[in-house]
């Protein structure tokens, strides 16, 4: 068992009521600390980290309005590669929670909370909804921020990117996005990937003893090919019973036709000649 599943489990236990559910942390070394990067309501404060079963110096806490995350190279991401490279954060968790403010939150409803607080909609960018990241479901949330994690170019290959969503009543832990499950796809995919790459070179290596001068090719001169072929004798029969090539006999020129006699012109009609009618037109 890895450490998130062994989080769901002891989450889903304490939520029906055993006392006793827990993690031992020694048990998961290799996997901690873990890095957590959630909403900024007030209300998840009495949540972290005792719903993921874990002691306060091993769980490294990241916080914005509404858990978001705008792009691979967001400065939310350079916290949580720093909190990998400079903290030593071994596995990343993208925490939603239920009744989520942001989520209820419009544009129109941002402008007019923004003008109370003396800042106009001149003054605020362009593109409310991508600069803030507005959105309309805590789950597409979840899954888009963790997507943006696991393609981040400064977040290391082999660190698993999970998604949960927090249940803002009862604590309750939903797995949104399973990272073990992520990270083993990658995984199988990339030792497929070398496992063709091996298969080429082990075809290939067929061709490294090949040399050009162990070549054989027949000792055929130019035109002998087309000589052999008018003298090869018909399939099926016997050598005696090649002929020479007949000689064609002469043929005769062809007669030359005789010139057609001339046949002379009749001589040309003048206009004295033409009927009345023609010369009137």
């Amino acid at each position: 068992m890895r450490l998130f599943e062994a989080i769901i489990e002891a989450n889903h236990r304490a939520v029906a009521g055993d006392e006793s559910a827990g993690v031992r942390p020694a048990d998961f070394a290799d996997e901690l600390p873990l890095i957590a990067l959630t909403c900024v309501d007030p209300r998840l404060n009495a949540f972290f980290p005792n719903v993921l079963a874990l002691p306060g110096e091993e769980f490294i806490w990241l916080r914005n309005a509404g858990n978001i995350i705008t792009g691979p190279l967001s400065s939310t991401m350079r916290s949580l590669a720093l909190a990998c490279a400079v903290k030593g954060g071994r596995v990343i968790a993208i925490i939603g929670h239920t009744d989520c403010q942001v989520c209820k939150t419009s544009t129109m409803k941002l402008t007019d909370a923004f003008r109370a607080l003396g800042v106009e909609r001149a003054g605020l960018p362009e593109n409310l909804t991508e600069f803030f990241g507005l959105f309309a479901s805590e789950r597409q949330n979840v899954i888009k921020a963790v997507d943006y994690v696991r393609h981040s170019p400064i977040i290391g290959p082999k660190i698993p990117v999970h998604g949960l969503m927090v249940d803002i009543a009862t604590g309750k832990l939903e797995w949104v996005v399973n990272g073990y499950q992520a990270l083993d796809t990658v995984v199988a995919v990339k030792a497929q990937s070398i496992g063709h790459a091996d298969e080429s070179i082990d075809a290939m290596k067929s061709f490294t003893a090949f040399k050009m001068g162990e070549m054989k090719f027949p000792d055929t001169k130019i035109g002998e090919l087309a000589t052999g072929a008018k003298t090869r004798p018909p399939p099926g029969s016997q050598p005696g019973d090649v002929k020479a090539p007949e000689t064609p006999a002469p043929t005769s020129p062809q007669a030359v036709p005789p010139v057609a006699p001339r046949i002379p012109l009749p001589p040309p009609i003048r206009p004295a000649i033409l009927a009345p009618w023609v010369r009137k037109r």
